[in-house]
């Protein structure tokens, strides 16, 4: 509920932006702030509201939590962040900024960026490219990692609070039906009560931190090119502190909302590449979900306050995030898919492309071979490695790793993509032992094209994580890889060999319901 008429603060700051560059500000309202836009320059107001989950009720509520977000933020985007400011009424009864005077209110200064640099909008025009989304990966995986462990918040209470939050919202709003309603509220306070023993040995191992706790694609731009996270929420910092894995849901689960389950999956792949939770696999559903949860009961929150609350942007928006959190307990059969073919076949574009289709949200854990050589050889992805990193028994232990992560992930309840050469009869039977090992389905594809595509492929490649010439291509297919069981793909189109891959996946029964 709105607490306090905040109209004489906004006529204010618009007089003051623009005395300060000559126009009127752009003014943006969220559900808990109104920002100003102008020249170079976004002032952000903390609306005077009181709702279940933060109170801004009053000058000095809104004033120290502009405090805390400053000092928040300035961590993870210290060019972004300029400083908190208190708006003050002076003995004339004038207001000014920073001045003497009663507090009135308070506002965080930021640097301005462009709309289409938010990344809800790069992601909607199709502008997110790999190299950004691997930069983002690797920045949310460091930020995770420079926050020191916290053993007592978060874990199975932690996620009860957040749900009962949820709960309140989502009962709160008339826009909800109520059997479906409660149905959702049951399906994750059962879900959290099936994984509160994973949930408290994640706590236990230091899994839980003070995250950024409202990591949407709203809340990330790009600053300079750069992927930058602000915004973390500063009105709670018990709700903030939760399980890495929750962090990273959010934009998850917003990613999935924008139909780009494909890019959902690779941020996941990503990240779990720099961070090691492949044990929390069997929690993304019920993680994204309650994410999904949230934004229903806060975009039903804004909804209230139009017309026709049914029929606004927020109702509709609040409709989306309800049935997506619903969606997300679909259930998905994990499982195993190899992927294998000679250099340039295209087994990592289609492994990437198929990962998003097998098993629980956010898909399955690809793991390609490439990728954990460069690991294991404590290098980047797209560095090159020298020859000896490619002698015989340095590709052994790649796959004997590539096996080890296989079943880590099965173990954990995920579904596999595994992509390798698998030219050896032992390397197919090997892979196939550990779908057969943890008890889940198992689909081997081999990916088939001509010798000039081959080489045409790997001569064009430019940072790719694979280090394969011509010359790599040309002893792989003089040693041939014998009899092939595996589903044979003609893979000289791999839009089609992509499809063809769906389609024997569809036919398995385990794709992916989201």
């Amino acid at each position: 509920m709105i607490c306090e008429d905040q109209s004489e603060t906004i006529d204010f700051l618009r007089a003051a932006a623009r005395a300060a560059s000559g126009e009127a500000p752009e003014i943006v309202t969220t559900h808990i702030s109104t920002v100003l836009l102008f020249a170079d320059t976004a002032w952000k107001l903390k609306r005077a509201v009181r709702l279940p989950y933060v109170d801004f009720s009053t000058p000095e509520r809104r004033a120290a939590a502009c405090e805390t977000e400053f000092a928040l933020n300035r961590r993870a985007a210290p060019r972004l962040y300029r400083g908190a400011r208190q708006i003050r009424r002076a003995a004339d009864g004038l207001l000014g900024l920073d001045g003497d005077g009663a507090l009135v209110d308070a506002l965080v200064e930021m640097r301005r960026f462009a709309a289409r640099d938010l990344m809800e909008t790069v992601v909607r025009e199709g502008r997110l490219d790999r190299a950004t989304l691997e930069t983002l990966a690797a920045h949310i995986a460091a930020f995770h990692a420079a926050e020191p462990p916290d053993r007592q918040g978060g874990g199975a209470a932690g996620l009860a609070r957040a749900q009962a939050i949820n709960a309140q919202g989502l009962r709160a709003s008339p826009l909800f039906e109520a059997e479906a309603r409660e149905a959702l509220i049951a399906a994750c306070e059962a879900a959290r009560g099936a994984q509160a023993s994973l949930l408290e040995a994640r706590r236990a191992a230091g899994r839980v931190r003070h995250c950024h706790g409202d990591l949407t694609l709203a809340n990330i731009c790009l600053l300079d090119g750069e992927p930058t996270m602000f915004d973390r929420l500063d009105f709670d910092a018990a709700l903030a502190t939760t399980d890495v894995l929750y962090d990273i849901a959010f934009t998850l689960m917003d990613l999935t909302r924008l139909g780009r389950r494909d890019l959902s999956n690779e941020l996941f792949n990503r990240y779990l590449d720099h961070a090691d939770e492949a044990d929390g696999l069997a929690l993304m559903p019920l993680f994204m979900a309650t994410r999904a949860a949230v934004r229903a009961h806060v975009e039903a929150t804004r909804a209230g306050e139009a017309t026709d609350p049914a029929a606004s942007a927020a109702g509709r928006a609040a409709r989306g995030y309800f049935d997506l959190a619903r969606a997300l307990f679909a259930p998905a059969t994990p499982m195993l898919v190899a992927v294998g073919g000679f250099s340039g076949s295209g087994k990592s574009t289609l492994a990437r492309g198929l990962a998003a289709d097998v098993g629980p949200a956010p898909g399955a854990r690809h793991l390609a071979s490439d990728r954990l050589r460069k690991a294991m050889f404590g290098v980047a992805a797209t560095t090159t490695l020298p020859a000896e990193a490619y002698a015989p028994e340095a590709s052994a232990r790649v796959y004997e790793r590539l096996y080890e992560e296989a079943a880590r992930a099965l173990a954990a309840g995920g579904a596999v993509v595994a992509d390798a050469v698998f030219d050896r009869a032992d390397a197919r039977a090997a892979i196939e032992a550990v779908a057969c090992a943890a008890g889940v389905r198992f689909l081997g594809l081999w990916l088939d094209a001509p010798d000039e595509a081959l080489r045409a492929r790997v001569a064009a490649r430019r940072g790719d994580p694979s280090d394969a010439g011509v010359e790599v291509v040309a002893a792989q297919t003089a040693r041939g890889a014998g009899e092939i069981a595996w589903l044979r793909i003609d893979a000289r189109d791999q839009a089609a060999a992509l499809s063809a891959a769906r389609g024997a996946l569809a036919a398995t029964g385990a794709a992916s319901g989201v």
